[in-house]
């Protein structure tokens, strides 16, 4: 059985186009596979707390049962266990002050585990974790497509290519509706549109 792995970060709720936009991607997914298995995690309804040395140091380690923060603990490992069981992990992200969200941040934090789903080698990092299929739902007000001048300033869907890169990851599909504010989001309607054609084409 294939398994998927959702993942949700705008803090828009209903009203974020890049929720439903993985909405339908998920959708998608499961019109080929009516048997597809799907995890959801929604890390703004329920934040990870903020990687610390204390959360640090535990990563990928058997947790005593009197273990200081036991319950924060077994969330992260319980974080590492659905990224690394995920086939396909489809991930929503909008472009936050040129970031990505901080509370998917501290999601990457818990899977980016040196020596469980990455190890250093001499030409660099190397993945552990096999290939999987990674989409990325990507939002933003503005443009910032490459050649625009505020390229530069994406640091969110290139970010995400980079931790998967690192990964070993070479199946990744970036979903990417931009512009939904500019005039007013005159355009929102049509920019969605072309996602789905894309999301179709999955």
């Amino acid at each position: 059985m294939t398994k998927l792995l959702h993942i949700d970060s705008s803090i828009l709720g209903d009203h974020s186009a890049g929720r439903a936009l993985a909405a339908e991607v998920i959708a998608h997914f499961k019109a080929k596979e009516v048997a597809l298995e799907v995890t959801y995690r929604d890390v703004v309804a329920q934040p990870l707390p903020h990687l610390d040395f204390e959360l640090f140091s535990q990563q990928g380690k058997d947790i005593p049962a009197d273990a200081p923060r036991r319950e924060d603990h077994l969330e992260s490992a319980q974080v590492l266990a659905e990224f690394e069981a995920a086939d396909i992990i489809v991930v929503a992200s909008p472009l936050y002050n040129f970031g990505v969200p901080s509370q998917l941040k501290a999601w990457i934090d818990r899977f980016m585990v040196a020596g469980r789903t990455f190890r250093y080698v001499p030409t660099g990092i190397e993945g552990l974790v096999g290939q999987k299929k990674i989409v990325l739902v990507g939002t933003r007000g503005g443009i910032y497509e490459a050649g625009t001048p505020a390229a530069a300033f994406e640091h969110d869907v290139s970010y995400l290519k980079a931790v998967f890169a690192s990964l070993g990851q070479q199946d990744v599909t970036a979903i990417i509706a931009e512009g939904l504010s500019r005039n007013g989001g005159a355009n929102r309607e049509a920019i969605l549109a072309a996602a789905k054609e894309k999301i179709a084409a999955l």
